[in-house]
């Protein structure tokens, strides 16, 4: 008897993103536009941590934010009430943001020309580890009040991303939640990986966050004139 055909689906989806996230990132390098992939379990604080960001870099670059969301435009509204420009991409059940959508984004972003692109994926510690966007870095925040397990429990997630922010660290008097065990898990994953500690509520942290992106912004403008 003749052996059936096989088409692996997951691998033909995956290669199709793959394609299309590198051409979204040489675009935008070629353009000298940084775009990070911000991502994290829900109410980790993304969104209180991107709105102190672009609080603190207001007047030095042009940022824009891409929100993904199951359902509604809550963190769209709250970009947007900051005279950044925003796009809310609503996935209606999905758990993740990918290329193509990324680039549905994009297109809604290109007369501001911003020097800065940040994603806010969808609250997810699974799902949005496993497909590209298209950013240059990846970026996963572990707050106090989830624990130092979590690497553990999602190492997909901790050896894609190129930094680990732990925040909340206001709140660390009230949780049980060792730094040092945290980093050493995340490191055994992904060695490369820098890590942060920032309060967006008290602002510890936040200058050299912000100073080491600003940096990475000038870096990619640099590559961009150089060709």
């Amino acid at each position: 008897m003749k052996e059936p055909a096989f088409v692996d689906l997951a691998a033909l989806v995956f290669e199709e993103n793959d394609k299309l996230a590198d051409e979204i990132r040489n675009e935008l390098t070629k353009k000298g536009t940084l775009m990070i992939n911000v991502m994290s379990s829900p109410g980790a604080g993304k969104t209180t941590l991107i709105q102190n960001v672009l609080k603190r870099i207001s007047g030095k670059v042009k940022a824009a934010v891409v929100e993904g969301d199951v359902e509604s435009k809550m963190d769209a509204d709250k970009i947007a009430a900051l005279g950044v420009p925003a796009v809310q991409l609503r996935t209606g059940g999905g758990c993740h943001l990918d290329a193509g959508m990324i680039k549905a984004g994009l297109d809604k972003l290109k007369e501001y020309d911003p020097d800065l692109i940040i994603i806010e994926n969808i609250g997810n510690l699974v799902c949005p580890a496993e497909f590209d966007t298209g950013a240059h870095y990846c970026v996963t925040i572990l707050s106090i009040p989830e624990g130092d397990d979590k690497p553990v429990k999602y190492p997909l997630m901790y050896s894609v991303c190129d930094a680990m922010i732990i925040s909340k660290i206001d709140t660390q008097s009230v949780f049980d939640f060792d730094f040092e065990l945290a980093e050493k898990r995340a490191g055994k994953l992904n060695p490369n990986i820098k890590f942060f500690h920032v309060s967006a509520k008290t602002g510890e942290g936040m200058d050299f966050l912000t100073d080491k992106l600003l940096s990475l912004i000038e870096n990619i403008k640099k590559a961009a004139e150089n060709g």
